[in-house]
Protein backbone atom coordinates (compact mmCIF):
# COMPACT_ATOMS: atom_id res chain seq x y z
CA UNK A 1 0.00 0.00 0.00
CA UNK A 2 1.38 3.50 -1.30
CA UNK A 3 0.79 6.79 0.36
CA UNK A 4 0.75 9.97 -1.16
CA UNK A 5 0.09 13.22 1.01
CA UNK A 6 -2.98 11.76 2.95
CA UNK A 7 -4.74 9.39 0.68
CA UNK A 8 -3.94 6.06 1.48
CA UNK A 9 -3.92 3.66 -1.73
CA UNK A 10 -5.22 -0.27 -1.90
CA UNK A 11 -6.37 -2.74 -3.56
CA UNK A 12 -9.94 -2.38 -2.62
CA UNK A 13 -10.24 0.27 -5.30
CA UNK A 14 -9.12 -0.12 -8.63
CA UNK A 15 -6.86 2.23 -10.78
CA UNK A 16 -6.65 3.99 -13.96
CA UNK A 17 -4.50 2.50 -17.03
CA UNK A 18 -3.20 6.34 -16.46
CA UNK A 19 -2.88 6.11 -12.79
CA UNK A 20 1.26 5.42 -12.62
CA UNK A 21 1.21 8.13 -15.28
CA UNK A 22 -0.53 10.99 -13.35
CA UNK A 23 1.78 10.45 -10.18
CA UNK A 24 5.02 10.46 -12.14
CA UNK A 25 3.46 14.06 -13.77
CA UNK A 26 2.93 15.34 -10.12
CA UNK A 27 -0.72 14.39 -9.14
CA UNK A 28 -1.65 15.77 -5.53
CA UNK A 29 -4.70 14.76 -5.02
CA UNK A 30 -7.37 11.81 -4.89
CA UNK A 31 -10.35 10.87 -4.76
CA UNK A 32 -13.00 8.17 -5.38
CA UNK A 33 -15.33 8.02 -8.44
CA UNK A 34 -16.92 4.86 -9.83
CA UNK A 35 -14.59 2.89 -7.48
CA UNK A 36 -11.68 3.87 -8.70
CA UNK A 37 -9.22 6.75 -8.30
CA UNK A 38 -9.34 10.22 -9.66
CA UNK A 39 -6.55 12.75 -9.99
CA UNK A 40 -8.33 15.79 -8.20
CA UNK A 41 -5.47 18.33 -8.04
CA UNK A 42 -1.65 18.36 -9.85
CA UNK A 43 -1.46 22.54 -8.73
CA UNK A 44 -3.83 24.44 -7.34
CA UNK A 45 -7.44 24.38 -9.20
CA UNK A 46 -7.04 27.87 -10.15
CA UNK A 47 -4.31 27.33 -11.93
CA UNK A 48 -5.91 24.50 -13.50
CA UNK A 49 -8.44 26.71 -14.31
CA UNK A 50 -6.24 28.98 -16.13
CA UNK A 51 -4.47 26.10 -17.76
CA UNK A 52 -7.38 25.04 -18.77
CA UNK A 53 -9.60 28.21 -20.67
CA UNK A 54 -6.09 29.71 -21.92
CA UNK A 55 -4.45 26.60 -23.63
CA UNK A 56 -4.93 22.91 -22.80
CA UNK A 57 -4.95 19.91 -20.33
CA UNK A 58 -4.97 16.47 -20.56
CA UNK A 59 -7.47 14.63 -17.57
CA UNK A 60 -7.23 11.31 -16.86
CA UNK A 61 -10.79 10.05 -16.36
CA UNK A 62 -10.49 6.55 -17.08
CA UNK A 63 -13.43 6.35 -14.00
CA UNK A 64 -15.52 7.07 -16.62
CA UNK A 65 -16.80 3.67 -17.11
CA UNK A 66 -18.03 2.22 -20.12
CA UNK A 67 -21.18 0.14 -19.98
CA UNK A 68 -21.36 -1.47 -23.01
CA UNK A 69 -24.26 -3.18 -24.66
CA UNK A 70 -24.59 -5.29 -27.75
CA UNK A 71 -26.65 -7.82 -29.64
CA UNK A 72 -29.84 -8.01 -32.05
CA UNK A 73 -31.94 -5.80 -29.59
CA UNK A 74 -29.26 -3.83 -28.18
CA UNK A 75 -31.51 -0.27 -30.14
CA UNK A 76 -34.27 -1.62 -28.20
CA UNK A 77 -32.83 -2.24 -25.07
CA UNK A 78 -31.03 1.48 -24.83
CA UNK A 79 -34.22 3.18 -25.79
CA UNK A 80 -35.89 1.35 -22.88
CA UNK A 81 -33.34 2.84 -20.42
CA UNK A 82 -33.50 6.54 -21.36
CA UNK A 83 -36.35 8.67 -21.74
CA UNK A 84 -34.12 10.74 -25.00
CA UNK A 85 -35.86 9.70 -28.10
CA UNK A 86 -32.92 7.57 -29.88
CA UNK A 87 -35.02 6.87 -33.32
CA UNK A 88 -32.70 9.56 -35.14
CA UNK A 89 -29.23 8.66 -33.55
CA UNK A 90 -27.09 7.83 -36.17
CA UNK A 91 -24.33 5.92 -36.13
CA UNK A 92 -21.27 7.06 -35.12
CA UNK A 93 -22.88 10.06 -32.79
CA UNK A 94 -22.54 10.89 -29.34
CA UNK A 95 -25.82 12.09 -27.13
CA UNK A 96 -25.89 13.45 -23.40
CA UNK A 97 -28.82 11.22 -21.99
CA UNK A 98 -30.90 10.23 -18.84
CA UNK A 99 -31.38 7.20 -17.14
CA UNK A 100 -34.04 7.20 -14.65
CA UNK A 101 -35.76 4.63 -12.61
CA UNK A 102 -39.92 3.72 -12.53
CA UNK A 103 -40.18 7.10 -10.51
CA UNK A 104 -38.71 9.52 -12.95
CA UNK A 105 -35.51 9.73 -10.65
CA UNK A 106 -32.19 10.89 -12.39
CA UNK A 107 -29.81 7.66 -12.20
CA UNK A 108 -27.33 8.52 -14.27
CA UNK A 109 -26.41 11.36 -16.75
CA UNK A 110 -23.59 9.73 -19.06
CA UNK A 111 -22.63 10.40 -22.73
CA UNK A 112 -24.18 7.84 -24.95
CA UNK A 113 -21.97 6.41 -27.81
CA UNK A 114 -23.51 4.48 -30.42
CA UNK A 115 -20.65 2.52 -32.12
CA UNK A 116 -22.38 0.14 -34.36
CA UNK A 117 -26.60 -0.58 -35.12
CA UNK A 118 -26.71 -2.29 -32.40
CA UNK A 119 -23.70 -1.11 -30.20
CA UNK A 120 -23.59 0.97 -27.75
CA UNK A 121 -21.11 2.74 -25.10
CA UNK A 122 -22.93 4.50 -21.99
CA UNK A 123 -19.85 6.96 -20.75
CA UNK A 124 -20.81 7.01 -16.89
CA UNK A 125 -21.23 9.63 -14.15
CA UNK A 126 -20.73 8.06 -10.73
CA UNK A 127 -23.10 5.58 -10.43
CA UNK A 128 -23.34 1.92 -10.58
CA UNK A 129 -25.11 1.64 -13.75
CA UNK A 130 -23.75 -1.26 -15.16
CA UNK A 131 -25.47 -3.25 -12.28
CA UNK A 132 -28.84 -1.45 -13.25
CA UNK A 133 -28.38 -2.48 -16.83
CA UNK A 134 -27.45 -5.92 -16.33
CA UNK A 135 -30.53 -6.41 -13.52
CA UNK A 136 -33.22 -4.53 -15.78
CA UNK A 137 -31.97 -7.15 -19.04
CA UNK A 138 -32.98 -10.03 -17.01
CA UNK A 139 -36.26 -9.71 -17.29
CA UNK A 140 -36.57 -7.65 -20.45
CA UNK A 141 -36.93 -10.58 -22.73
CA UNK A 142 -34.35 -9.00 -25.20
CA UNK A 143 -31.27 -10.66 -26.69
CA UNK A 144 -28.61 -8.34 -25.21
CA UNK A 145 -25.52 -8.69 -24.12
CA UNK A 146 -23.76 -6.33 -21.16
CA UNK A 147 -20.19 -5.43 -19.83
CA UNK A 148 -17.84 -3.38 -19.16
CA UNK A 149 -14.95 -3.00 -21.32
CA UNK A 150 -11.34 -2.55 -21.48
CA UNK A 151 -11.91 0.45 -22.32
CA UNK A 152 -10.44 4.00 -20.36
CA UNK A 153 -10.56 7.43 -21.33
CA UNK A 154 -8.49 10.44 -21.33
CA UNK A 155 -9.72 14.41 -21.87
CA UNK A 156 -7.81 16.98 -23.98
CA UNK A 157 -9.86 19.75 -23.36
CA UNK A 158 -8.98 23.73 -23.73
CA UNK A 159 -8.48 26.04 -26.53
CA UNK A 160 -5.08 24.11 -28.01
CA UNK A 161 -6.60 20.73 -27.79
CA UNK A 162 -7.59 21.23 -31.77
CA UNK A 163 -4.07 21.56 -32.36
CA UNK A 164 -2.64 19.06 -30.39
CA UNK A 165 -5.50 17.08 -31.69
CA UNK A 166 -3.92 17.62 -35.17
CA UNK A 167 -0.20 16.77 -34.42
CA UNK A 168 -1.18 13.69 -33.26
CA UNK A 169 -3.43 12.85 -36.11
CA UNK A 170 -3.55 14.65 -39.10
CA UNK A 171 -5.79 17.42 -40.44
CA UNK A 172 -9.01 14.69 -40.36
CA UNK A 173 -9.63 15.56 -37.09
CA UNK A 174 -10.47 18.81 -37.90
CA UNK A 175 -13.93 17.00 -39.79
CA UNK A 176 -14.77 15.26 -36.30
CA UNK A 177 -18.34 17.12 -35.26
CA UNK A 178 -19.44 18.51 -31.81
CA UNK A 179 -20.69 15.48 -30.39
CA UNK A 180 -19.48 12.74 -32.75
CA UNK A 181 -17.21 10.30 -32.77
CA UNK A 182 -14.48 8.14 -34.85
CA UNK A 183 -12.46 5.18 -34.69
CA UNK A 184 -8.11 5.85 -34.60
CA UNK A 185 -5.20 4.12 -33.90
CA UNK A 186 -2.06 6.22 -32.46
CA UNK A 187 1.28 4.02 -32.49
CA UNK A 188 -0.76 0.93 -32.08
CA UNK A 189 -2.92 1.73 -29.58
CA UNK A 190 -7.00 0.97 -30.83
CA UNK A 191 -8.60 4.64 -29.91
CA UNK A 192 -12.21 6.28 -29.76
CA UNK A 193 -12.32 9.36 -30.34
CA UNK A 194 -15.10 11.65 -29.44
CA UNK A 195 -15.62 16.08 -29.35
CA UNK A 196 -17.66 15.75 -26.06
CA UNK A 197 -15.86 16.63 -22.66
CA UNK A 198 -16.97 18.01 -19.00
CA UNK A 199 -15.22 21.31 -19.20
CA UNK A 200 -17.70 23.45 -21.36
CA UNK A 201 -14.07 24.56 -24.11
CA UNK A 202 -13.17 23.00 -27.33
CA UNK A 203 -12.24 19.62 -26.37
CA UNK A 204 -11.71 15.58 -26.80
CA UNK A 205 -12.44 12.07 -25.17
CA UNK A 206 -9.75 9.77 -25.97
CA UNK A 207 -11.16 6.09 -25.06
CA UNK A 208 -7.92 3.88 -25.03
CA UNK A 209 -9.39 0.30 -25.99
CA UNK A 210 -6.34 -1.62 -24.58
CA UNK A 211 -5.41 -0.87 -20.71
CA UNK A 212 -1.72 -2.31 -20.91
CA UNK A 213 -1.08 0.93 -23.08
CA UNK A 214 -2.42 3.57 -20.69
CA UNK A 215 1.57 4.80 -20.06
CA UNK A 216 2.06 4.99 -23.29
CA UNK A 217 -1.20 7.02 -24.48
CA UNK A 218 -0.53 9.62 -21.63
CA UNK A 219 3.08 9.81 -22.30
CA UNK A 220 2.81 10.20 -26.20
CA UNK A 221 0.06 12.49 -25.71
CA UNK A 222 2.08 14.36 -23.07
CA UNK A 223 5.28 14.99 -25.55
CA UNK A 224 3.17 16.03 -29.00
CA UNK A 225 1.41 18.67 -26.70
CA UNK A 226 4.41 20.45 -24.64
CA UNK A 227 5.01 23.11 -27.87
CA UNK A 228 1.93 23.77 -27.41
CA UNK A 229 1.87 24.52 -23.77
CA UNK A 230 -0.18 20.85 -22.71
CA UNK A 231 -0.53 20.39 -18.83
CA UNK A 232 -1.47 17.69 -16.34
CA UNK A 233 -4.68 18.70 -14.93
CA UNK A 234 -7.93 17.79 -13.83
CA UNK A 235 -11.45 18.29 -14.11
CA UNK A 236 -12.36 21.51 -13.24
CA UNK A 237 -14.65 22.44 -10.79
CA UNK A 238 -15.01 26.21 -11.95
CA UNK A 239 -15.81 25.61 -15.32
CA UNK A 240 -18.22 23.39 -15.36
CA UNK A 241 -20.20 25.75 -12.62
CA UNK A 242 -19.60 28.71 -14.84
CA UNK A 243 -20.97 26.48 -17.68
CA UNK A 244 -23.96 25.01 -15.52
CA UNK A 245 -22.81 21.59 -15.92
CA UNK A 246 -24.15 18.62 -13.43
CA UNK A 247 -22.57 16.58 -11.35
CA UNK A 248 -24.18 13.84 -10.06
CA UNK A 249 -24.62 13.14 -6.65
CA UNK A 250 -23.96 16.87 -6.09
CA UNK A 251 -27.01 18.67 -8.29
CA UNK A 252 -28.76 15.58 -9.14
CA UNK A 253 -29.33 12.14 -7.32
CA UNK A 254 -32.25 9.61 -7.68
CA UNK A 255 -34.73 11.29 -5.75
CA UNK A 256 -34.19 14.20 -8.49
CA UNK A 257 -36.33 14.35 -11.91
CA UNK A 258 -35.12 15.61 -14.92
CA UNK A 259 -37.90 18.53 -14.72
CA UNK A 260 -35.87 20.44 -11.72
CA UNK A 261 -32.83 20.44 -13.46
CA UNK A 262 -33.90 21.82 -16.81
CA UNK A 263 -33.33 18.88 -18.81
CA UNK A 264 -37.31 18.29 -19.59
CA UNK A 265 -35.66 18.19 -23.17
CA UNK A 266 -34.01 14.90 -22.61
CA UNK A 267 -37.47 13.59 -22.04
CA UNK A 268 -39.57 12.79 -25.09
CA UNK A 269 -42.95 11.32 -23.55
CA UNK A 270 -44.62 10.85 -27.09
CA UNK A 271 -42.48 8.34 -28.71
CA UNK A 272 -43.73 5.16 -29.20
CA UNK A 273 -41.12 3.41 -26.78
CA UNK A 274 -42.35 2.21 -23.40
CA UNK A 275 -39.28 3.28 -21.75
CA UNK A 276 -38.20 3.11 -17.63
CA UNK A 277 -39.73 6.01 -15.77
CA UNK A 278 -41.92 7.09 -18.52
CA UNK A 279 -45.43 6.92 -16.52
CA UNK A 280 -44.03 8.82 -13.66
CA UNK A 281 -42.11 11.32 -15.71
CA UNK A 282 -45.56 12.05 -17.77
CA UNK A 283 -47.60 12.62 -14.31
CA UNK A 284 -44.34 15.28 -12.97
CA UNK A 285 -44.70 16.67 -16.42
CA UNK A 286 -48.63 17.44 -16.01
CA UNK A 287 -48.60 18.44 -11.99
CA UNK A 288 -45.26 20.31 -12.36
CA UNK A 289 -42.49 20.61 -9.93
CA UNK A 290 -42.09 21.70 -6.45
CA UNK A 291 -38.70 23.19 -7.06
CA UNK A 292 -36.26 23.84 -9.66
CA UNK A 293 -32.40 24.28 -9.97
CA UNK A 294 -31.24 28.13 -10.63
CA UNK A 295 -28.03 30.26 -10.38
CA UNK A 296 -27.00 31.89 -7.45
CA UNK A 297 -24.21 34.62 -7.03
CA UNK A 298 -22.75 34.71 -3.34
CA UNK A 299 -21.86 37.84 -1.75
CA UNK A 300 -18.71 37.65 0.10
CA UNK A 301 -15.06 37.23 -0.38
CA UNK A 302 -13.57 34.69 -2.59
CA UNK A 303 -14.53 31.41 -1.18
CA UNK A 304 -11.66 29.47 -0.15
CA UNK A 305 -12.87 26.35 -2.78
CA UNK A 306 -15.84 24.34 -3.23
CA UNK A 307 -18.43 24.30 -0.83
CA UNK A 308 -18.23 20.41 0.77
CA UNK A 309 -21.57 20.41 2.07
CA UNK A 310 -25.09 21.03 1.18
CA UNK A 311 -25.56 24.97 2.10
CA UNK A 312 -29.51 26.13 3.56
CA UNK A 313 -30.69 28.65 1.64
CA UNK A 314 -33.58 30.72 3.53
CA UNK A 315 -36.05 33.70 2.93
CA UNK A 316 -36.92 35.15 6.57
CA UNK A 317 -37.30 32.17 8.67
CA UNK A 318 -38.13 29.47 6.02
CA UNK A 319 -35.83 27.52 4.65
CA UNK A 320 -36.45 27.01 0.44
CA UNK A 321 -33.83 25.16 -0.80
CA UNK A 322 -30.18 24.51 -0.71
CA UNK A 323 -26.86 25.47 -2.53
CA UNK A 324 -25.48 22.64 -4.22
CA UNK A 325 -22.08 23.55 -6.12
CA UNK A 326 -20.73 26.89 -5.18
CA UNK A 327 -16.93 28.06 -6.02
CA UNK A 328 -15.07 31.71 -6.83
CA UNK A 329 -14.77 32.26 -10.34
CA UNK A 330 -11.30 34.27 -10.99
CA UNK A 331 -12.68 35.16 -13.70
CA UNK A 332 -16.22 36.65 -13.08
CA UNK A 333 -14.29 37.52 -9.90
CA UNK A 334 -18.07 36.30 -8.53
CA UNK A 335 -18.89 33.44 -5.86
CA UNK A 336 -20.96 31.73 -8.11
CA UNK A 337 -23.42 28.62 -7.33
CA UNK A 338 -25.89 26.41 -8.41
CA UNK A 339 -28.67 25.41 -6.24
CA UNK A 340 -31.70 23.62 -5.24
CA UNK A 341 -34.98 25.96 -4.72
CA UNK A 342 -38.45 25.79 -4.18
CA UNK A 343 -40.38 27.34 -7.29
CA UNK A 344 -42.44 30.10 -5.03
CA UNK A 345 -38.86 31.47 -4.57
CA UNK A 346 -36.78 30.94 -8.15
CA UNK A 347 -37.23 34.15 -9.96
CA UNK A 348 -33.95 35.90 -11.11
CA UNK A 349 -33.54 38.16 -8.32
CA UNK A 350 -34.65 36.95 -5.71
CA UNK A 351 -32.48 37.74 -2.59
CA UNK A 352 -31.83 34.60 -0.53
CA UNK A 353 -29.67 34.00 2.57
CA UNK A 354 -27.28 31.28 2.30
CA UNK A 355 -26.03 29.30 5.48
CA UNK A 356 -22.29 29.21 4.54
CA UNK A 357 -18.73 27.90 6.21
CA UNK A 358 -17.98 32.05 6.27
CA UNK A 359 -21.80 32.40 8.34
CA UNK A 360 -24.95 33.52 6.72
CA UNK A 361 -24.71 35.32 3.44
CA UNK A 362 -26.32 37.44 0.95
CA UNK A 363 -26.84 35.50 -2.26
CA UNK A 364 -29.06 36.41 -5.57
CA UNK A 365 -30.39 34.30 -8.11
CA UNK A 366 -28.72 34.89 -11.44
CA UNK A 367 -29.50 33.36 -15.43
CA UNK A 368 -27.60 30.48 -15.72
CA UNK A 369 -25.47 29.38 -17.32
CA UNK A 370 -22.98 31.91 -15.76
CA UNK A 371 -20.33 32.16 -18.72
CA UNK A 372 -20.66 31.36 -22.71
CA UNK A 373 -24.50 30.48 -22.33
CA UNK A 374 -24.79 29.70 -26.17
CA UNK A 375 -21.84 27.18 -25.36
CA UNK A 376 -19.61 28.47 -28.84
CA UNK A 377 -16.50 27.80 -27.22
CA UNK A 378 -17.13 23.97 -26.82
CA UNK A 379 -19.33 24.32 -30.30
CA UNK A 380 -16.64 25.66 -32.57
Amino acid sequence: MNNIGLFRFGTQIRKSPFFDATVRWGAQEFSVYNHMYIPRNFTNPEHNFWNLINGAILCDVGVERQVEITGPDAAKFMQMLTPRDLSKMAVGQCKYVLIVNADGGILNDPILLRLGENHFWISLADSDVLLWAQGVAINSGLDVSICEPDVSPLQLQGPKSGEIMQALFGDWIKDLKYYWLTEAELDGMPLVISRTGWSSELGYEIYLRDGSRGDDLWETIMKVGQRFGLQPGHTSTIRRIEGGMLSYHADADINTNPYEVGLGRLVNLDIEADFIGKEALKKIHAEGVSRKQVGLEIHTRPLGGPNTSFWSLSKGDEVVGKVTSAVYSPRLEKNIALAMVSVDHAEIGTELEAETDLGMIKATIVPMPFYDPNKSLATS
